[in-house]
């Protein structure tokens, strides 16, 4: 197993405000024509199926990620697939996306009690297993993109933009996902 990663420390109102907007966001996302053809060019075809597999509020995040980026003059091609499919390991193995439940779950367990989430990540068993496949997403979304042929940029940048401390292109990525 993958060591669980905790996300980057908010002033508690700021998390909270942070949150409910991921999750307005998320319950109204959308992906509009000329989004689906951006990703159809950015991406490989493997690639492309990754983005696909994911629930549409993780796709919107991702393009909404891989603009923020843009919009801040970042235009390295393996850092704006990399922004596009970050997420993608949080299908779990059998093609089920993670759950706004599961994700709402997560945050305040993390904040409330960081041991606890700890503990249950690392189990992660039975109904547990959600909080594992969350915990350890950047780790399975590396292979994931691995195992889609992405170059090693790519899959580099998606395994570590949630390390305590990234650097280079993941922590470019992180700050993009730290805004959505």
């Amino acid at each position: 197993m993958q060591p669980v990663e905790q996300s980057p420390t908010r002033p508690p109102l700021s998390e909270l405000r942070y949150r409910i907007r991921q999750f307005q966001a998320a319950i109204q996302a959308e992906v509009q024509a000329e989004e689906w053809q951006l990703v159809a060019q950015v991406l490989t075809a493997a690639e492309y199926r990754l983005f696909l597999d994911m629930p549409r509020y993780d796709q919107r995040h991702c393009l909404d990620v891989y603009t923020t980026l843009v919009r801040a003059g970042y235009s390295d091609p393996y850092l704006l697939r990399a922004a596009l499919i970050h997420d993608c390991g949080k299908v779990d193995d059998d093609g089920r996306g993670l759950p706004l439940f599961w994700y709402t779950l997560v945050t305040m367990l993390k904040k409330v009690a960081p041991g606890l989430y700890g503990a249950a990540a690392a189990s992660g068993r039975g109904p547990l297993h959600p909080l594992r496949i969350y915990a350890e997403h950047a780790w399975r979304g590396a292979q994931m993109a691995a195992r889609a042929g992405s170059p090693a940029e790519v899959v580099s940048i998606i395994r570590h933009y949630h390390d305590v401390a990234p650097t280079g292109q993941a922590a470019l990525l992180q700050w993009a996902d730290q805004q959505h």
